[in-house]
């Protein structure tokens, strides 16, 4: 076999699988949607064009919701957006790189997290991406076990200082009624189910 087409043989596969990496990367970048709010732990792949030794494909949000990057030094990036964080680090950058083009893309949402704990068959962590609602949640649990009382389902959320509490009624909302208590959670909601 000639050197030449061995070239092609190769060529035309190697062209595929790219073309498929890069069409998986385009579907994960776009599953976030451009208002969502980042979180502490979620992953982010941050560069600036033209710049190789600024190039960070895994930057994970630290718990105090900030992270470090090259000359632009600490971001917070928790509760903000994409875009919110991508201007910061051009502004912080301006005065080392005129006119740097920054693209900051979220790679994972892993802080985006809701708990559902109690009488289910699978209480755990789950990741939410990027958002889901109390059923939603419900049944990534595994649904209430048989000692489970749906009808007093709780939603914990807001911060140590502010806590309060959200109703969810299984037997209303599973016969359509009160659909409103099927609110979409936020980040470090806990869904008790007693």
């Amino acid at each position: 076999m000639r050197f030449a087409d061995l070239r092609q043989n190769l060529l035309i596969p190697l062209s595929a699988f790219c073309i498929l990496i890069y069409a998986g990367y385009a579907h994960a970048q776009a599953a976030v949607p451009g208002d969502y709010h980042l979180h502490a732990g979620d992953k982010l792949d941050v560069s600036v064009w033209k710049e190789l030794e600024m190039q960070k494909p895994t930057l994970v949000i630290a718990p105090d919701g900030k992270f470090s990057f090259p000359l632009a030094g600490e971001i917070t990036a928790a509760g903000r957006t994409v875009t919110e964080v991508r201007q910061e680090i051009e502004t912080k950058l301006a005065k080392y790189i005129p006119d740097a083009v920054v693209t900051v893309a979220v790679t994972e949402v892993a802080g985006n997290v809701a708990y559902v704990i109690g009488q289910v068959n699978k209480p755990g962590v789950f990741v939410m991406n990027p958002r889901i609602n109390v059923l939603q949640a419900l049944s990534l649990a595994g649904g209430g076990n048989p000692y489970a009382k749906m009808d007093s389902i709780i939603v914990i959320r807001g911060s140590e200082a502010a806590q309060r509490v959200l109703p969810f009624h299984f037997g209303q909302v599973s016969s359509g009624k009160n659909l409103d208590q099927n609110v979409v959670l936020e980040s470090g909601d806990v869904v008790l189910v007693p």
